[in-house]
């Protein structure tokens, strides 16, 4: 099969295309005849030699898919022949891919195999995030940094669905004009605007119940400026710096929560739950056409040195696929 290798750590150029053997199925896996695969911020890093795979996980990119399921080990047969979408570990970029039996989700008719594989990533990240470790409810006001990443417009359209105001931070006007559309109740630019003021002023000072952070360093102490008292702070990655300098008082004062995680490394039962979660909470507004991903653009496999380099251009609105013939 033809799939993606990273040559060496270094710029999207390092991205390969290799031969590689088509890979077996073992228990409780299926192999999957690839339609589709995301490309998230972790395969950047993973290119860049900052996040290695867990072990055991395929060395190549790709941490969710879509496709058909063309064979099966111990506990997937039932699955054979049918179009599903997965979360996986790793190997995404190929033609063929294996993938948990617990993480795949069916894909339904009213959903392309582009679309069907721009889900699993950004789904699960938030709903643990934002719904199960940062709580929040419906009628609860939260604040999400990267409003247009594929984690900020996976955050929009479920906060529209569970009743969340979603307060979105962007890097442009057009980005900001374009999270609103999308159904943020508030973008604001980070670049004109100070978004700690911006809250304020947004919540009459309250204050949000939770901040999903993907930035971390100096932006951690701005955050919790911005959560209303017994607010939660969730941390899901740290794009300008792995340490920030905390105010215990304040989390004291205010009975404020820190926390966060990352998905890649837990294991298939964690991710089984999850996704078992999903597939009764979330899976009903997909099947009805009331949850799509947002789609920026589209490349061969071939070409995802090209999708990288989008990417990390920071122009993107949501979701980058790689599209498997």
């Amino acid at each position: 099969m033809t799939a993606i290798e990273i040559s060496e750590p270094g710029g999207p150029e390092v991205l390969k295309a290799v031969q590689r053997p088509v890979p077996v199925a073992g228990p409780g896996e299926v192999l999957v005849k690839v339609a589709a695969a995301g490309v998230n911020r972790p395969d950047v890093l993973q290119r860049l030699g900052a996040y290695p795979p867990p072990p055991g996980a395929s060395d190549i990119p790709g941490l969710e898919i879509s496709g058909t399921v063309v064979a099966a080990g111990e506990g997937g047969a039932q699955l054979i022949g049918t179009k599903v979408c997965a979360l996986v570990a790793g190997g995404g970029y190929a033609e063929y891919c294996v993938a948990p039996v617990g993480t795949c989700l069916p894909v339904p008719e009213v959903l392309r195999m582009i679309e069907a594989a721009a889900i699993p990533e950004t789904l699960f990240t938030v709903w643990i995030n934002l719904f199960e470790r940062g709580f929040a409810a419906d009628g609860d006001t939260v604040l999400v940094h990267g409003g247009t990443s594929g984690i900020g417009t996976m955050a929009i359209l479920l906060g529209n669905l569970f009743g969340l105001e979603v307060i979105v931070t962007c890097g442009s006007d057009d980005k900001c004009a374009s999270a609103v559309e999308l159904g943020a109740a508030h973008a604001i630019n980070y670049k004109e605007t100070d978004f700690v003021d911006a809250v304020e002023r947004w919540t009459g000072g309250r204050g949000v119940a939770v901040v999903l952070d993907m930035v971390g360093g100096d932006y951690v102490a701005r955050n919790l400026k911005c959560l209303a008292d017994d607010g939660r702070h969730v941390s899901i990655a740290v794009q300008r710096g792995a340490t920030a300098e905390v105010p215990i008082f304040e989390l004291m004062r205010r009975r404020l929560t820190m926390t966060g995680s990352t998905l890649r490394p837990r294991d298939v039962n964690f991710k089984t739950m999850v996704a078992d979660e999903l597939a009764k909470t979330v899976w009903p507004y997909v099947e009805g056409n009331r949850l799509k991903p947002v789609i920026d653009a589209t490349f061969p496999l071939a070409e995802a040195a090209a999708a990288h380099a989008r990417m990390e251009s920071g122009e993107h609105v949501g979701k980058i696929v790689l599209e498997i013939s």
